[in-house]
This record gives C-alpha cells, structure tokens and sequence, in this order.
C-alpha cells in the first residue's frame, strides 16, 4: 500500500487541480493565488457579466443620487457599473469637483463586503458601513435602525435575493432597487465543463463557487449529463452561507466552507481542508 504524501508547507496545493468558475474577468486574482499555493487550476467560467437591457432607470437614480439617504452595493461588479455609468453622465469626471459633491450630496454608502468596500474606495469615496458578516442579512442588521423614513438606493444584479429591500422596507425605509447588470450561463463553458469532468487528467480535486449564480450555472452546464458518477470525489468548496444553501438545495455537498465570506478565506479553507486530509487530492 502506498502512503500519501503530505502536502509541503511551501506549496500546500501542489497535487491539488482546482477548477475556478468566476466570471472570465474576475477569475485572475482567484486563480493567481491558488497558482502561488501550487495548484493546477483550470478556468471555465460558470457566470457572465452583461449590461442591462435597458440603463435607463439606473441612470435616472445616479441623476437623482443627492435625493438619496443610503447607496447599498452589494458586489465589485455592481460597483464596476455603476461607476461607468456616473462616467457616461459625466458625474464621476473628477470626484473631487462641484458636479460629483452635488450628485452625491448627503448620500451615506454600505458595501456587503471588503471586496466591494476597496472597489468603492479605490474611486476615492467613503464607505460608511461594512458589517461583520458578508451576507444580506448582515447588511439589514447593520442598517435597520438607521434607515426609518430614508430613502434607500439598492443597485444589484437584475436576478437576486431580496432580503435587503423586504427588511429595510419593513424597518421603515423607502427602497428603490435598480439593475446594474445581469449575469448569464456561458453557453461556451458547457462543453469545456463536461469534457474536463469527463478526462481524468483534467477533472478538478475542488470546484469553487463564490456565489449562488455559480451554483444555478453550474448544475445548469452540466445538463443532462450530470450524474453522481459525474462528480464522484469531487470536493464542492463555498464562499458562504448562502452559497452552501443554493449548494444543498441542489443536491450537491458542501465540502469546504470558507469561515471568513471571502476570497482570502475560501483559499484558506481549501488549503486547511487538504493539509487535514478532507479532500480526495
């Protein structure tokens, strides 16, 4: 019987494949990381970005921003928007100026995460609340007494959960919820994803998903094809609570579980879920 080796302290992930399912132009800093820790990483994406239909009532919010109490954003994505569009009206040219102080006037910003916080910061404004834990629900707790007759804009996705506009609502508030985005199935993942489940030499030891979108996506590449055999030894590793919900939901485990809602700390639970033996690497 051959013993199994041990994973170096240097490259804790060196016999470990991982398959990263972020968004194409979000999957580098994920993929570096794990690369750095000795993975093999293969990238197909389980989610992409696209504009709107229509931008029209988002626009019509960031011309009307200084009517605003509270700005809510809940991903760097819905952050990436936004600002593009403050851009397009010719509201974020200099952040510093007249026309950007008068376009945010009283508003006070909550960012879901430090993801999403560092996205706002690096564009030279505020975030008034991050809370401690980087869900929906925490974002309510931290918001709910002091939102009562305020004027609350949420910019998002066009397909998400909605516990942050239901709460703050019943806490008082007058919330509007605008579409910054929407995210869709890459129709050209589904083929790479099932012949790399299908190879061997390509099947990943870990899937990481880092929202519930990657999860729909995911069981939505699969297709017809998906069977237990499929994803037999597969490690399902999650970025959060809600994530491991939409996991479990559809019937797939939750492996690894990041303990901080994180990239950081998805990385952190993979590398503590080999060094303990967890996984089938």
């Amino acid at each position: 019987m051959s013993k199994t080796r041990k994973p170096s302290k240097a490259l804790p992930l060196k016999t470990v494949r991982v398959l990263v399912g972020r968004a194409r132009h979000q999957a580098g800093a994920l993929s570096a990381e794990l690369r750095k820790l000795g993975a093999q990483v293969l990238e197909i994406p389980f989610i992409e970005i696209r504009k709107p239909r229509s931008f029209r009532p988002l626009d019509a919010a960031l011309k009307n921003l200084h009517t605003y109490d509270w700005l809510i954003l809940t991903s760097v994505n819905g952050v990436e928007a936004m600002w593009e569009r403050l851009e397009k009206l010719g509201l974020a040219a200099n952040q510093e100026g007249p026309e950007f102080t008068r376009a945010v006037g009283r508003l006070r910003i909550a960012a879901i995460g430090p993801a999403t916080k560092k996205a706002i910061e690096k564009r030279g404004v505020k975030v008034d609340v991050m809370p401690k834990e980087y869900v929906a629900e925490s974002v309510v707790r931290s918001l709910k007494t002091k939102v009562k007759g305020k004027r609350v804009l949420l910019v998002r996705a066009k397909v998400a959960r909605d516990v942050i506009p239901n709460e703050l609502r019943k806490a008082g508030a007058h919330v509007e919820v605008v579409e910054a985005y929407e995210t869709v199935v890459p129709e050209s993942s589904r083929r790479r994803l099932q012949a790399a489940l299908s190879n061997p030499k390509k099947c990943p030891n870990v899937v990481t998903f880092t929202s519930s979108s990657t999860v729909k996506n995911f069981i939505d590449l699969l297709g017809t094809r998906r069977t237990t055999k499929l994803l037999n030894g597969i490690q399902m590793a999650s970025i959060g609570p809600v994530t491991s919900s939409t996991l479990r939901e559809l019937g797939l485990s939750v492996d690894i579980a990041a303990i901080e809602f994180t990239i950081p700390g998805l990385i952190s639970a993979i590398v503590a879920a080999i060094r303990s033996g967890q996984t089938n690497a």
